[in-house]
């Protein structure tokens, strides 16, 4: 059960009220506020470049793909793009999705190496294939036949980042668990132990994620012919095992969208919040009847049930343009994200606040 702590009247034309629950959330209604794009953190730069493209009558999809490549241009908070979140070997790879609410088209690619524009190959996957997903060494073969440029992701930056992980820290934090020699206090190589008796696989304490240890842009937009589409872009999680893909290439984990609805989008802690796909069940909760802040935070606390310890936020848009979020796990710090639509003059940077119990 959720208590309602209350709303308060901001203007004739939205409302804003806040839920407490195992997390919190917020809800604004607006009427007649689309076409309409809200991102996830407070990267601006990204909506605004979005916003632009649906104010001048774009699509959805084209406000997806060039809003979210700002990011990797400009390698939002060093977790969105070339140059960041370098795995065990020092290398950059790419996560990204798009999906389309009016087909319910997918494109997307994972762990994809030496190409930067992860987004627009994601793009090309859902026009020119009739696969959702090519990931590794062969999307970028496919990027390559595209069009696209293959170069290195590493940079001065994300490789000094992975020698001080790698010779200071002694490989800490990592992934590894079950394995010798101890990866808690040694690099590997790694194997397994083969007599290991705990098969409940009591699992070590969770790595601590933040925005900066592991963020994504999620966008969501509605354009002025009513279709909405969502996507994502990250380089994911710091210092991981190669290979790895988190939640946001996953369709219905990173980014989700119908048109007979709305869409969702998450960020945080990928490896956790990819099995409870929170951005499709916020959809379908929309779909029962919820508000766009009740269904976000029926995603998180679905999560939070099983990991009350993870990181992570969902923001949800209906087909009337209204929104909402919820976060879990970021202690004192409230979650930003970012919105504009047709009422707006000005984007506006909306925050939620994580912590419990409310000060």
């Amino acid at each position: 059960m959720s208590v309602n702590y209350g709303c308060w009247q901001i203007n004739i034309m939205s409302r804003i009220c806040v839920f407490l629950s195992l997390t919190l959330a917020v809800f604004v209604s607006s009427e007649h506020n689309t076409p309409i794009v809200i991102s996830t953190w407070n990267f601006v730069n990204s909506t605004i470049t979005a916003w632009n493209i649906l104010k001048q009558g774009g699509y959805s999809l084209d406000a997806i793909e060039k809003g979210t490549s700002i990011c990797e241009e400009q390698q939002c908070d060093g977790t969105v793009g070339y140059g960041g979140s370098p795995d065990e070997e020092s290398e950059t790879t790419l996560d990204a999705l798009v999906m389309d609410g009016r087909t319910m088209n997918v494109g997307a690619v994972a762990a994809l190496r030496r190409v930067k524009h992860a987004a627009s190959v994601a793009r090309h996957v859902l026009e020119h294939t009739r696969h959702s997903i090519l990931v590794g060494e062969l999307a970028t073969q496919f990027a390559v036949q595209m069009g696209f440029h293959e170069e290195t992701l590493t940079t001065s930056n994300s490789k000094r980042m992975w020698l001080k992980w790698f010779y200071r820290d002694h490989c800490q934090p990592n992934y590894w668990m079950g394995v010798t020699p101890d990866p808690s206090r040694f690099c590997g190589p790694y194997s397994k132990i083969d007599n290991l008796v705990h098969k409940n696989y009591d699992w070590p304490p969770m790595i601590k994620f933040d925005r900066f240890n592991h963020d994504t842009i999620g966008m969501i937009a509605i354009d002025k012919k009513g279709d909405i589409a969502a996507g994502t872009s990250t380089n994911g999680a710091k210092f991981k095992i190669p290979g790895r893909v988190g939640d946001s290439p996953i369709p219905g984990s990173g980014a989700y969208a119908d048109n007979s609805v709305g869409g969702a989008t998450a960020t945080g802690d990928g490896d956790v919040m990819l099995r409870f796909l929170p951005s499709f069940l916020a959809v379908e909760e929309m779909r029962r009847g919820a508000s766009p802040a009740e269904a976000a935070r029926t995603a998180i606390n679905r999560i939070a049930t099983h990991f009350p310890d993870f990181m992570g936020a969902v923001i949800a848009l209906n087909m009337d343009g209204e929104y909402g979020a919820a976060c879990h796990g970021m202690e004192d710090e409230p979650f930003p994200f970012v919105v504009q639509d047709v009422t707006m003059q000005k984007y506006k940077i909306e925050t939620v606040n994580c912590s419990w119990p409310l000060n």
